[in-house]
């Protein structure tokens, strides 16, 4: 008999100038071009003790939410794990950091 093995997957992508950090059951290309699709958000506990605020923010900005796309530019890092860790929001900081965004073109004179 094979063991039935559930696939997690921890995801790193920029949203708003932070860096979020989040586990979930499935990501794929999903139907929308230049989208990955992410589904089945994993939180920890919710019965400890201690609360992570970062995490306790992510489970409320996700609440109600099944699916959500993520552009492809701002994916930093997707990896399949055994097990989640603990989700968290944080700040990126361009001077210690050497995680670095796909270029974007600025056209000088347009509101971005």
């Amino acid at each position: 008999m094979s063991e039935k093995t559930e696939t997690r997957y921890k995801v790193i992508f920029y949203n708003r100038g932070q860096i979020y950090e989040i586990y979930c059951e499935s990501v794929t290309q999903g139907g929308m071009m230049g989208f990955v699709e992410i589904e089945g958000l994993l939180f920890g506990q919710t019965t400890q003790v201690v609360v992570d605020p970062s995490e306790e923010r992510l489970r409320n900005e996700f609440k109600g939410v099944r699916r959500f796309f993520v552009p492809m530019h701002a994916v930093v890092r997707i990896d399949q794990v055994e097990k989640e860790g603990q989700s968290r929001i944080s700040q990126r900081s361009d001077s210690e950091s050497n995680l670095m965004p796909f270029p974007a073109v600025y056209k000088p004179g347009e509101d971005n």
